[in-house]
């Protein structure tokens, strides 16, 4: 199998380029042992019919000509049953119970099954990256749903990190005189437009 990782465009080829964004795919090393995810794909949308072309474009040449995908149809508002592709057709199945709703089973003629853990299109970049890492990482062996939650996690730790640094910061801050020089500051600041504000004349 061969490591594949497809950056997002810079912005200027997104601007001025009319050709497709570049699939964002990235597999497992070569020659590593088999695990329970082979790779991980982020789609740009929930839409099969617009996103397996180009994921068997690539994996074509890799691993064989793709001719089944399978889903869960938890997180695929539409599962169609063919979806024409490059040079051929793709037949496409679901498993609700069978099949982590996280993950998408190929089947190849010549290469057998391959399993791709799939990143939620909505995913910040941060947490992709993370998910592509750790999904083709041979020393985990997460499930496709194990990965995802480890990822919400992490998430979920370094933001509470970070809100806690913010929060000591202002705590020093504070501590150091920053809360009474804002409070004078502010009082100042009414005092000085209060004493511009025009004197009525006599009569009105």
């Amino acid at each position: 199998m061969t490591a594949t990782m497809f950056d997002k465009p810079a912005v200027e080829d997104r601007t001025f380029s009319s050709s497709p964004p570049p699939l964002r795919l990235r597999l497992a090393p070569p020659g590593t042992a088999p695990a329970l995810i082979d790779g991980a794909w982020w789609p740009r949308s929930r839409d099969l019919t617009a996103e397996l072309p180009a994921l068997t474009a690539v994996l074509d040449p890799l691993w064989g000509r793709i001719t089944h995908v399978t889903v869960n149809p938890t997180f695929w508002p539409v599962v169609p049953h063919k979806v024409p592709v490059q040079g051929h057709v793709v037949k496409v199945g679901w498993f609700k119970a069978e099949q982590d709703p996280h993950k998408l089973l190929l089947l190849s003629y010549t290469a057998g099954r391959w399993d791709l853990l799939v990143i939620p299109p909505e995913t910040d970049d941060v947490t992709a990256a993370r998910l592509m890492t750790t999904a083709t990482d041979p020393a985990l062996s997460l499930t496709a749903s194990g990965l995802i939650q480890e990822a919400e996690l992490f998430r979920i730790a370094a933001e509470a990190e970070a809100a806690a640094w913010d929060s000591a910061r202002e705590t020093v801050w504070d501590s150091e005189g920053g809360h009474d020089a804002r409070h004078t500051s502010s009082h100042s600041s009414v005092g000085a437009s209060i004493g511009r504000l025009p004197i009525p004349a006599p009569g009105m």
